[in-house]
């Protein structure tokens, strides 16, 4: 059905990350390609100064180690991107640099302001150039 998959997986919603990556595989035309992609979210500059300089880069390695091993327990040949900055603009980034003809992620758990989608699913499924498949 699809030949290039993009899997946006949050690290607070890893648990989620696992359904949307196995839902992702059997939507994945042979010959095809799965990139999971994690955001690791800036720090305002006002948070910057009290945050020890290595925290995003002890964020995108744990991610990095996390993905890795949710790929390998499904046994996916995936590549996996950490990427920096907004999660939405940076999935739709990766969504045009693989080419992806999807995108898949699960929406957060609702709260009174964004109950219907999630604000990050809801910012994807307005700009992307492709299908989303967004998991409740």
């Amino acid at each position: 059905m699809y030949r290039s998959i993009v899997v946006a997986v949050d690290m607070a919603q890893l648990e989620r990350g696992e359904r949307i990556l196995e839902k992702a595989a059997t939507l994945l035309d042979a010959g095809g390609k799965i990139t999971i992609v994690n955001v690791v979210e800036e720090l305002p500059g006002y948070l910057a100064i009290d945050v020890p300089t290595d925290l995003v880069a002890q964020a995108r390695t744990d991610a990095s180690q996390k993905l890795a091993a949710l790929r390998d327990r499904f046994g996916i040949d995936a590549a996996i991107e950490i990427r920096q900055g907004g999660p939405a603009h940076e999935i739709l980034a990766a969504a045009e640099a693989n080419r992806a003809d999807l995108i898949v992620l699960a929406s957060h758990v609702p709260d009174f302001s964004n109950y219907f989608i999630g604000a990050t699913a809801d910012r994807v499924v307005r700009h992307a150039k492709c299908s989303v498949l967004v998991d409740r």
